[in-house]
């Protein structure tokens, strides 16, 4: 693995035990230059998970609790009057930071929900006419509570086609929570974290991500299976061409932490089951017979096959 990479996700580790695997795709998503959501119960650490990251990479963090009541301007800012100036003075809001905690996204309005997608998609959010970049690197980290569905607004699918990845973080093992017991007992479970890179680094390594090769057979292979999505009979609306690019770029992000500088079909395999399910839709016909999003793209990554079994 990457040299940076390990000392990113060691660091993480610090506060969020045993979920290695869950701390991969979220670095895999930072380098890729996507957004995730984390969809679970509460108490399983997706705060702290956000915030470990931006402690480990220095950069600017800003967490938004939605609620009922939260409007747009609380998240994208609002134009402030200044008397003594006699004019009005743009007042960016929380979103213009690195990473950006979005707290129970689901549970505020679909207008403010809305307010995200234009700064997740274009990198800058326009109040009153003037356009504002957002730092970079830049990250939104959506968080949602499945199972209580009172007071809340499902996210609509152009909200979620711009979550690279959907990831639940799950109960810890039983080894990883006698390890947290003993941490926490001992003082020894870290609130905080040093950084351990800088937000050039995260620049670079993003741009050597985009340059791992990717063959012409592998690139064929992606859009064989988006295609697939879209011609399932179990789906009524399958992945967008977002979630192609998506699917291209977090293989090479993953090809990347694993130190090469080239792809293998095992990288856009494993990417599609990352970056497809939470946009696809599926019948009723599907959902009746308990057929899952993650079900359905497993299936066609059996029945579509990658021509020539090397990428290099």
């Amino acid at each position: 693995m990457n040299e940076k990479v390990v000392r990113l996700k060691a660091n993480i580790e610090q506060r969020i035990v045993g979920k290695g695997d869950v701390i991969d795709k979220l670095i895999a998503a930072l380098l890729a230059e996507g957004h995730v959501l984390l969809e679970d119960v509460p108490g399983v650490g997706k705060t702290s998970l956000a915030k470990a990251l931006a402690d480990s990479i220095s950069l600017s963090f800003s967490r938004i609790q939605c609620t009922p009541d939260t409007m747009p301007t609380d998240i994208t800012g609002v134009s402030i009057y200044n008397s003594k100036e006699q004019c009005f003075q743009v007042m960016p809001g929380p979103v213009v930071s690195n990473i950006v905690l979005v707290d129970e996204l689901n549970r505020t309005s679909p207008k403010t929900q809305s307010a995200l997608l234009q700064v997740m998609e274009e990198q800058k959010v326009t109040i009153d006419g003037k356009d504002i970049s957002v730092p970079q690197p830049f990250m939104v980290i959506g968080t949602q509570n499945p199972i209580e569905m009172t007071g809340t607004y499902p996210l609509p699918e152009a909200q979620l086609d711009r979550f690279m990845l959907k990831l639940s973080v799950g109960y810890p093992d039983t080894n990883a929570s006698e390890d947290m017991v003993k941490r926490f007992l001992d003082g020894q479970l870290h609130s905080t974290t040093e950084s351990v890179l800088t937000a050039e680094d995260i620049v670079n390594m993003r741009g050597q991500v985009k340059s791992v090769s990717i063959k012409e057979n592998l690139r064929s292979y992606a859009v064989e299976i988006v295609e697939a999505t879209r011609n399932s009979s179990e789906a009524t609306c399958g992945a967008s061409p977002r979630a192609l690019l998506s699917t291209l770029r977090l293989a090479q992000a993953l090809a990347y932490m694993d130190d090469r500088n080239y792809c293998v079909p095992e990288d856009i395999a494993e990417a599609a089951k990352l970056t497809l399910p939470h946009r696809l839709i599926l019948t009723s016909e599907a959902k009746l017979s308990k057929t899952t999003k993650d079900y359905l793209v497993k299936t066609i990554l059996q029945q579509v096959r990658c021509n020539e079994a090397t990428g290099s």
